[in-house]
């Protein structure tokens, strides 16, 4: 009996020990996805704006940036994409998180369609979110149900930054933690409630020997405009040059700091905007107010990442993870929102607690330098975002690179650095392929762009449409069905419509983009378009001053 205990014991203690070291042995990076709302291409320093961001650009001088880098210009779709890898129809959120009967626009994320959490988590890692969810409503559809270990946040498109203030009571702002419904406390603000969970659960993680993925999922800078007194008070008088000026700026910083081609077209003045100089001076004052608010809220996005990183060099998890900084969509355009819906009444001065303004189209146009369009629109300033990877590991400093990356390739570039397998099938069912491209090739020098092997990318939503292959792109936005060309090799501002005389290059994108649309589940617009669509450009052609 004392030998066999002896043997017992001695199996025991190899086995503990084979597990320790092959615990230890597992050197896979954590990654971290940062994702922001409705920032504009040039809205963080990195990429030309004067917004206080050192943490953000600190990330891109120690890593990487794309020159283009794409999503699928409005939250849910891309969304559905980032999460599942997938085009959003083939992933079930073709048009919004609302319901419009088929399998493509049914919307909340399928099955047949895997998000990250779902993989990683089955190749090891910890899957934690903390943020805007916006796939899914039903609680069968949640973090928690698609393969998060942890959630805090909020599962629809939107919410308030503070829950009470001095200056009257607005709607309770409702989140969910690990599938238990909750409130903000009064006294909190949103964008620092999501950093602080994250940051708890990477505390509570880091007890375990895996490594971990998070998606920090900031709803700011999206409407409604709310922020610290104290990081508005940093922008008092900046937004006083007005928009003409500040574009102007913006783009020269641009092209100091290579994110623009010198060479670049800047896209067209938007006709809708009135001239700085010709807006009455009252009115300035409140414009100026919006933009300052805007501002501090990007402003406090960057000192929440500080504080993330800070805490990843306590814990020292920093040398071994990967950042990667993106935006949904571009800035959003339209007078009243791009949403049909009304804002709520005012119960507060801009930025309170009580207060429910938008950025709106002049500083929106700002926020897209240098490119053409808006949030919800397939030209580019509604479908560019920047893009920052930081690895120093593998990531040379530094580098900046055209890059040509879409939402559909995250995915597989997560699956890529985790050496995580992608199923054939999942629970009994056959899993969608992924689209997408390994980004790794880019982020560690040996290519200066994706290498899609000839096949485009395609985009849709409510009717809007484009396809880009190499430099060629062409667009057309609803309710026209007319395809736009454009080389954006030499003309990204979209300048110069050139498909009347290159119609050989138009054929054959449209050609593609229908064989696409068949295969992924696309239906015309006019088919399914809903009594009270969601995206709608509103514009106000009378200019009236903001409501404050």
């Amino acid at each position: 009996m004392k030998i066999s205990t002896f043997f017992i014991s001695a199996l025991l203690g190899l086995s503990t020990t084979y597990a320790q070291k092959k615990a230890a042995a597992d050197q896979r990076p954590n990654i971290i996805l940062v994702m922001v709302d409705d920032l504009g291409y040039s809205d963080i320093g990195a990429y030309g704006s004067e917004i206080k961001t050192p943490n953000i650009d600190q990330l891109a001088s120690e890593g990487i940036r794309f020159r283009e880098f794409y999503n699928n210009s409005i939250c849910a779709p891309t969304r559905a994409s980032l999460i599942t890898g997938q085009y959003p129809h083939k992933a079930g959120v073709g048009y919004f998180n609302v319901n419009l009967g088929l399998p493509a626009y049914q919307g909340y994320l399928n099955k047949e369609s895997l998000t990250f959490g779902e993989v990683l988590r089955g190749a090891g890692y910890s899957t934690l979110l903390s943020g805007k969810w916006h796939v899914g409503n039903d609680s069968l559809a949640w973090p928690n149900q698609r393969g998060f270990d942890h959630f805090y946040g909020f599962i629809n498109g939107a919410s308030n930054y503070f829950d009470l203030g001095k200056y009257g009571k607005g709607p309770k702002v409702e989140l969910v933690e690990d599938n238990k419904r909750i409130n903000l406390p009064a006294d909190k603000y949103l964008t620092d409630e999501i950093t602080d969970h994250a940051i708890t659960f990477i505390e509570e993680q880091s007890k375990t020997p895996k490594p971990f993925f998070l998606y920090l999922a900031f709803n700011a800078p999206h409407w409604p405009l709310q922020a610290h007194e104290a990081d508005i008070a940093k922008y008092k008088g900046r937004y006083s040059i007005g928009w003409d000026s500040l574009r102007q700026e913006r783009l020269q910083k641009q092209k100091a700091i290579g994110i623009a081609n010198p060479k670049q077209a800047l896209a067209p003045r938007d006709p809708d905007v009135a001239l700085w100089e010709n807006v009455p001076y009252d009115e300035k004052l409140l414009w100026e107010r919006k933009m300052e608010i805007y501002a501090a809220m990007v402003d406090r996005v960057d000192q929440n990442i500080g504080k993330l990183r800070e805490k990843l060099k306590a814990l020292k998890k920093d040398e071994n993870t990967v950042i990667i900084f993106i935006s949904d969509n571009g800035a959003q355009g339209g007078y009243a929102g791009s949403s049909p819906r009304k804002p709520q009444r005012n119960t507060g001065p801009a930025g309170s607690a009580g207060s429910y303004v938008y950025q709106d189209q002049p500083w929106a146009y700002v926020s897209n330098t240098p490119h053409s369009a808006y949030k919800n629109n397939m030209h580019e300033g509604g479908i560019s975002a920047p893009f920052i990877a930081w690895f120093p590991k593998q990531i040379k400093a530094g580098t900046i690179v055209k890059g040509t990356g879409h939402l559909i390739d995250l995915a597989p570039t997560f699956y890529d650095l985790a050496k995580a397998t992608y199923p054939a099938t999942s629970n009994g069912i056959k899993t969608n392929a992924l689209p997408g491209r390994s980004l790794v090739p880019v982020l560690t020098g040996k290519a200066e762009e994706v290498d899609r092997g000839g096949e485009p990318i395609f985009w849709e939503r409510a009717g809007n449409r484009a396809v880009r292959n190499g430099k060629w792109k062409i667009v057309s936005t609803y309710p026209a069905y007319k395809w736009e060309l454009y080389d954006l090799e030499t003309d990204r501002g979209e300048t110069s419509d050139i498909s009347a005389t290159r119609t050989d290059i138009v054929n054959e994108l449209s050609a593609d983009y229908v064989r696409w649309a068949e295969r992924t589940g696309v239906v015309e617009y006019d088919k399914i378009k809903p009594k009270t669509p969601i995206g709608a450009q509103a514009p106000r052609p009378d200019r009236r001053p903001p409501t404050f």
